[in-house]
């Protein structure tokens, strides 16, 4: 797919699509440069004031938002628990996933990227993926308190 293309979607699959999986889609207010997956952080949902405000300001900015939860955090909603997240493995599947399902929707530029955690397993991804961008809003690139975990980003140490 020509990266130089417009960022454009495919209408009526792409809302059922977004629909059937429970994400947030805004689109750009401006003619739409790229989309963006993005993901939450390991203590708040995709539907946090945060992501809110962080979507709305780059919808204004010309960038398509997409918005998914992981399996912990999706389960939060169900029972109200809070709970960890899920270990890394079954987060990069996740996005693989995801970005799996975006892809075949989405023309143009495809980044992806998160808030802290959400965008510490982007930064895994990114390069497996064929991501267009990397979009990381939040540090540090470590769980917290486990600053010694820094070497499983793409930074060097």
């Amino acid at each position: 797919m020509d990266k130089q293309h417009k960022a454009g979607i495919d209408g009526d699959q792409w809302a059922q699509c977004v629909q059937d999986h429970g994400w947030l889609w805004n689109a750009a207010v401006a003619p739409a440069s790229a989309t963006l997956i993005l993901a939450h952080g390991a203590g708040a949902p995709m539907d946090s004031d945060w992501m809110n405000d962080m979507t709305a300001r780059l919808a204004e900015l010309g960038v398509n938002v997409l918005r998914f939860e992981f399996a912990y955090m999706a389960q939060r909603r169900v029972d109200g628990g809070k709970r960890p997240p899920n270990p890394a493995p079954k987060l990069l599947e996740c996005w693989r996933e995801v970005y799996a399902q975006v892809r075949r929707h989405v023309a143009g530029p495809l980044a992806i990227g998160g808030k802290s955690m959400g965008g510490r397993m982007a930064s895994l991804l990114a390069d497996e993926l064929g991501a267009d961008a990397l979009v990381c809003l939040g540090y540090p690139f470590y769980a917290v308190g486990k600053p010694e975990n820094r070497g499983s980003s793409i930074w060097p140490g």
